[in-house]
């Protein structure tokens, strides 16, 4: 019995050994398996880039901003008399007019007789002032002749004076009776109808002319250098069927608001194209000479700062810069490493790092 135990306790104790000889062999191949993995994971890699030289151009300066287009010439047309109802309207909004056009008409019948009466009225009182003037010895067919202090006083009795000027009232009334078009333009806000009173608050119709339109936008005060009278814009409306109009800057308003703001306006051509209160997209344009240009994507962001990097015995150079002017596609530079002749690389640039390997990929 005792025997049997002791085979027992020493099977127990080879078992024993043989696991521990198991687990201490495996650990010894551990450290090589990771350190192949690593050296697999980071391998040393080289970067494919492409390059360009650093020269100093001109540069084509864009600054952007949001726009309204304004109608350079526009008139607000109202009846005078607004008694008389409406008798005819010729037109309708989105019409174009020529100067001159009828518009719409007022019933004439109560401005024609107020017109015939001051007329009458203006006729006897031409007498009474001739018989005026016969009393003081003087020939009404001789009014030449007359002293004007005279002709004052015979005028005044008469009523010829007030005559007249009732008479000249109600024959511009009438006038005013048809709304016509100051100039070539399109008919807008028009709110009158037919059979109806004209409304006293407010005009009956807006005509806006269609030779020249203007965009007023806003720059920023520390923009104001960068803006002349005369730049070149391009006015892009936001309506996507439209095409980009051409136009120059006419004025820049003296004065920055509560905002730092300063308000501008540009002449547009093909204005036939723009409507009063459009909302578009103005970018001025004007050419800086002399000036080290380099593409947008030749710069990166490191901490918070721009680096762009130069080719140096095929190697990335770290270099921190600072961009000037902007426009789509560009700025301009100045900073570490950047003069004229530089190999500035423009692409493969993301995840670069200081004198990482690079292989210059030929071609632009």
């Amino acid at each position: 019995m005792k025997r049997t135990d002791k085979q027992t306790g020493n099977k127990y104790t080879w078992a024993l050994l043989l696991l521990l000889a198991s687990c201490s062999g495996g650990n010894s191949d551990k450290p090589a398996e990771e350190e192949q993995g690593i050296a697999t994971a980071l391998p040393e890699q080289t970067s494919t880039v492409t390059v360009m030289e650093l020269k100093r151009r001109s540069f084509d300066h864009e600054l952007v901003s949001n726009g309204k287009v304004e109608a350079k010439q526009y008139a607000d047309l109202s009846f005078r008399v607004t008694s008389e109802p409406v008798a005819q309207v010729y037109v309708k909004n989105g019409d174009r007019v020529s100067k001159g056009q009828k518009i719409a008409e007022l019933a004439l019948f109560t401005l024609d007789n107020q017109l015939q009466q001051a007329q009458t009225s203006l006729a006897q009182a031409e007498l009474e002032m001739q018989d005026v003037l016969i009393g003081q010895g003087y020939a009404p067919d001789r009014m030449q002749d007359v002293p004007a202090s005279i002709r004052e006083l015979a005028e005044t009795r008469s009523g010829y004076a007030q005559s007249q000027a009732n008479y000249e009232l109600a024959r511009y009334e009438r006038e005013q009776a048809t709304l016509t078009a100051p100039f070539d333009g399109v008919v807008a806000n028009l709110t009158g109808k037919r059979f109806n009173k004209p409304d006293a608050s407010q005009p009956f119709c807006r005509v806006i002319g269609t030779g020249n339109m203007e965009v007023a936008f806003t720059v920023l005060e520390s923009e104001l250098p960068l803006i002349n009278e005369g730049d070149r814009v391009e006015v892009t409306p936001y309506a996507a069927t439209l095409t980009p109009c051409k136009g120059r800057i006419a004025e820049i308003n003296p004065l920055v608001d509560e905002n730092g703001m300063v308000k501008v306006k540009a002449t547009v051509e093909g204005a036939s194209r723009l409507f009063d209160g459009m909302n578009v997209r103005v970018s001025v344009k004007r050419s800086v000479p002399n000036q080290l240009v380099i593409p947008k994507t030749a710069v990166v962001l490191r901490s918070g700062k721009q680096v762009v990097f130069t080719l140096k015995d095929n190697k990335a150079m770290w270099n921190y810069v600072q961009t000037g002017l902007e426009n789509m596609t560009e700025y301009t530079v100045t900073g570490d490493g950047m003069e004229e002749g530089a190999q500035i690389i423009v692409t493969g640039n993301v995840n670069l790092a200081h004198e990482a390997p690079v292989v210059v990929r030929e071609g632009k």
